[in-house]
């Protein structure tokens, strides 16, 4: 290996020393050892180990920060927890990780007009947490939750279980502080449900780091219901299941969540969880519904009626705390389970949920094509699709055949009239198949809009677009 450019290493020892007048030492991360542990997130194929990562505490260091990294040209990864699942904290080694775990403060509870202000670094649970003892919640919930921030919920639009109801990060946010990459601090939204001029706030949401980095956000906190409980369905087959989905929605019952596994995610999990999971079903409904004991008894009869209608085998309602805990423990550990037993690279693509039965089917027939085996735990109320594909990740060959596998899931995910992703955000995972979804005027569309916030293209390059549509050629 030849020795190391001293004008690289010059430049690098100018970077890090800007970056050290500008937050305390301790938040200023430069040993090869510890950037290592920044190398990736929980897209695990790929990764690289930036020139330096920071960890600023409050809005105007980061401020102060992007400002200077401006000056110099050099390219900024922001970064909440680090559970994107589709490459969308992946480093570059030209560039600095500004991370936001230092910022995780509440800043301000309003129960009276149901908002509370926060840092945006703190964890979807720690908001639930802060206000639990008024009986209010934030609804969001990734499988995540436990780790994953704001920032990277507002940055991916991430979901969660009890979207259905609830409505995923967009329908939960009122205002956000953005630090734009010149310094600028920017606040977009408010207190109130809508704001006036523009959407920008539907701009940033979801915009995956692209325009700047939110420090802090307004969310909306929900008072919690009068009770909830979860049911678990069995059914043969996957067709059955999805038909199943389709009909409760089209009768207009809305649970508060609708969640799908089939027979390999069932094994996996009970195997893990030991939540009492039908191991002879071919797949898996968990459908929960809020309310009184009475509204919540009315509705699981007509579902149960319907189930059975779908060819349900196994009808199981939850009769206390401990089984709706235990039913909902398997569901979140799902991910976690399937890492014991394989590497996985985990989609996201959404649908409309009349086309379950046939994506369904076609997922199996896909992967079977490829020689891999796929397990199929998703948001099946609002369509939100999250096929496991499992592969060796030692294996060239595997690994190859996997990308390619995921990549045909999303095709048929835009050819079924859904998209790309539901609320893992594009990353570097999809970049290449946006132009299966936009035509070149939409995504020259979506550049200008870039180029307006980050004219240099210095916040979190190499993600979304595909890489041609930067001048001068660059590489992940």
């Amino acid at each position: 290996m030849p020795p190391p450019d001293p004008a690289i290493l010059a430049r690098r020892q100018a970077i890090v020393d800007g970056l050290a007048g500008l937050v305390p030492p301790a938040n200023l991360i430069v040993s090869e050892d510890e950037r290592r542990a920044y190398e990736t997130d929980a897209f695990t194929a790929y990764r690289a180990v930036p020139l330096a990562v920071v960890l600023p505490e409050t809005t105007e260091e980061v401020a102060a920060i992007l400002k200077f990294l401006n000056q110099e040209g050099v390219p900024v990864i922001p970064r909440g927890a680090g559970t994107s699942l589709a490459g969308g904290a992946l480093p570059q080694a030209d560039a600095v990780v500004v991370g936001l775990s230092k910022m995780s403060k509440v800043l301000e509870l309003r129960f009276e007009d149901r908002l509370a202000r926060v840092q945006a670094g703190i964890t979807n649970l720690g908001i639930s947490g802060a206000v639990s003892h008024e009986s209010f919640f934030y609804a969001p919930d990734p499988s995540s939750q436990l780790a994953c921030t704001i920032a990277g919920n507002i940055a991916m639009n991430s979901g969660g279980a009890h979207c259905l109801k609830y409505g995923v990060t967009t329908n939960n946010i009122l205002g956000v502080r953005l630090v734009t990459m010149a310094g600028e601090i920017l606040d977009i939204g408010g207190d109130a449900m809508d704001a006036d001029g523009y959407d920008l706030l539907g701009v940033v949401i979801g915009s995956e780091g692209q325009f700047g980095i939110v420090t802090e956000a307004t969310v909306r906190i929900l008072p919690m219901a009068e009770g909830a409980r979860p049911m678990l369905v069995g059914f043969a087959t996957p067709e059955e299941a999805g038909r199943c989905v389709a009909a409760i929605i089209a009768s207009g019952i809305i649970p508060v969540a609708i969640e799908y596994m089939d027979k390999l995610a069932i094994e996996i999990t009970e195997g893990f969880a030991h939540a009492g999971y039908p191991l002879d079903a071919g797949a898996m409904l968990i459908i929960e519904v809020e309310g009184s004991d009475a509204e919540i008894d009315r509705l699981l009869g007509l579902i149960s009626t319907m189930a059975r209608q779908h060819g349900a085998t196994t009808i199981k309602i939850s009769k206390s705390e401990a089984e709706s805990a235990a039913i909902w423990k398997g569901r979140k550990s799902a991910f976690g389970a399937t890492g014991r037993i394989a590497d996985y690279i985990c989609m996201d693509g959404t649908i409309p949920t009349g086309q379950l039965p046939m994506v369904l089917k076609r997922i199996d027939e896909i992967t079977e094509s490829h020689g891999l085996r796929v397990a199929n735990v998703f948001h099946a109320g609002d369509g939100n699709l999250h096929p496991l594909v499992l592969y060796n990740v030692n294996d060239a060959d595997q690994r190859e055949k996997a990308e390619a596998c995921g990549f045909d899931i999303l095709r048929l995910c835009v050819e079924a009239g859904g998209c790309l992703t539901g609320e893992h955000g594009v990353g570097i995972e999809k970049r290449d198949l946006m132009r299966e979804q936009f035509a070149q005027a939409d995504l020259d569309q979506q550049r200008d809009l870039k180029l307006a916030f980050d004219p240099k293209w210095l916040l979190n390059p190499a993600k979304v677009f595909p890489l041609d549509m930067r001048s001068g050629g660059w590489a992940a």
